[in-house]
């Protein structure tokens, strides 16, 4: 997959399944961009600066990306948590 294809499948996982949950604790995520495989997720609302957002990111958004786009190598947090 290039990295625009990826892009737009994780765009559909995000928006279905991943920005829900995180909306349901105040929170939300977005893409920022795709590198060779290496998706970058900025998280946003009470996520941003949550002692639990590197587990969430690491545990739920990048386990779940990889299982529905196989071509995800990896979830980069770029957010500012300060």
């Amino acid at each position: 997959m290039t990295d625009q294809e990826i892009l737009d499948a994780v765009n559909v996982v995000m928006n279905e399944e991943i920005s829900p949950a995180l909306a349901s604790h105040g929170g939300g995520g977005t893409v920022v961009k795709v590198e060779n495989g290496v998706v970058f997720v900025e998280l946003e609302g009470g996520c941003r600066g949550c002692p639990g957002a590197r587990m969430t990111m690491k545990n739920g958004i990048e386990t779940l990306l990889k299982e529905r786009v196989p071509s995800v190598q990896e979830v980069v947090d770029v957010t500012d948590h300060m």
